[in-house]
């Protein structure tokens, strides 16, 4: 089952389960939609791995099935100023 982070790991936006912005590669790591598509050209900048749109989880599974609450950030290059 995916994590669901619940947030971007280079610009730190909040990506709640249910959003059509999040990006994720095979490992999922997660990525807003403009970073994956602005700073990393659809890439994932851990694995290079292709950043997909992440499915949204429906809302009447979220009780049952949460997303992650711990947020990931990491320092990459590309996410400096």
């Amino acid at each position: 089952m995916l994590a669901l982070r619940p947030n971007c790991e280079c610009c730190d936006k909040d990506l709640p389960a249910e959003s059509h912005q999040a990006r994720i590669c095979s490992f999922e790591c997660t990525f807003c939609a403009d970073c994956a598509t602005t700073r990393f050209a659809g890439k994932c900048p851990n694995c290079g791995g292709e950043l997909a749109a992440r499915p949204p989880r429906p809302a009447a599974l979220l009780a049952r099935f949460p997303a992650q609450a711990e947020r990931v950030t990491k320092p990459h290059e590309a996410c400096a100023g």
